[in-house]
C-alpha cells in the first residue's frame, strides 16, 4: 500500500482514505470471485488480478481467503441491519407504533437488499463457505430472532417464541427466493406474500387463549 511520509493529520487522514478504498477494490473483486467460483474454487490470485492489487495487499488487509469471505459477509450483514434500522427510525418518526407494522417496515429493507445484492445472498446461502461459517451463520439468525423479539414485545411464553422465530424464518427464506428472482416485479410478489404470512401469525394481536 503507498504510504505518504508525514504525521499531520491530513496525512493520517490520507492514509486512512487510501487503506479503506482498498479495502473497498479488494471486497468488491471478491465478490465477483465467489459469486462467479464459490469459495472452494475461487483463488486469492484471481481476486488480486481483479482488483488490480497484490497478493501482499490482500493479506496485509484481511489476512487470506477465509478472512475475505468473512469480511464481505460481515458488510453484507451490517448493510441489512442497517437498513432496518433506519427505516425503522424514520416510519417511527412518522408516527408508526404498531411493533407488528415496525417489523415488516424493517423486514421490507431487509428484503430490498436481498434484491439489491442477490449475488451475495446466493453466495452466502449455497453452502460453499469456510469451516465455521455455518456456525457465525446460526448464531446470527439466533440473535436476529432475539431482535425481532424485542421490537414485537414478545414474552417468554413458547409460542410467542415459536412464532418469533418462525416470522424470522419466513423473512430470511423470502430473501433466498427474492435472490433467485428474475425480476423485480417477481421479487415484490415474494416480498408481498411474506408479509401476508407475517401478519397471519402476528403473535402482538393474537387472541388469548381461554
Amino acid at each position: 500500500m503507498a504510504r505518504k511520509t508525514g504525521t499531520t493529520s491530513g496525512g493520517n487522514a490520507w492514509q486512512w482514505s487510501r487503506t479503506t478504498e482498498t479495502r473497498r477494490v479488494l471486497l468488491n473483486a471478491a465478490r465477483e470471485v465467489f459469486s462467479e467460483r464459490g469459495f472452494a474454487e475461487a483463488s486469492v490470485a484471481e481476486v488480486v488480478k481483479r482488483a488490480d492489487s497484490s497478493v501482499g495487499s490482500l493479506y496485509h488487509h484481511f489476512g487470506g481467503k477465509t478472512e475475505l469471505y468473512l469480511a464481505l459477509w460481515e458488510d453484507h450483514q451490517a448493510s441489512h441491519e442497517h437498513n432496518a434500522t433506519v427505516a425503522v427510525a424514520k416510519a417511527r418518526a412518522e408516527g408508526v407504533e404498531d411493533p407488528l407494522d415496525l417489523l415488516i417496515v424493517g423486514a421490507r429493507a431487509f428484503l430490498e437488499g436481498s434484491w439489491q445484492r442477490r449475488d451475495l445472498v446466493r453466495v452466502f446461502l449455497d453452502g460453499d463457505g469456510p469451516p465455521g461459517f455455518e456456525l457465525m451463520r446460526r448464531s446470527r439468525n439466533r440473535e436476529w430472532v432475539r431482535q425481532n423479539a424485542v421490537l414485537l414485545g414478545a414474552g417468554s411464553d413458547p409460542v410467542d417464541r415459536l412464532t418469533v422465530s418462525v416470522i424470522t424464518t419466513i423473512i430470511g427464506e423470502a430473501g433466498r427466493e427474492i435472490a433467485n428472482c428474475s425480476t423485480k416485479r417477481k421479487a415484490n410478489t415474494i416480498a408481498d406474500a411474506a408479509e401476508t404470512l407475517i401478519r397471519r401469525l402476528d403473535p402482538v394481536h393474537r387472541p388469548e387463549s381461554g
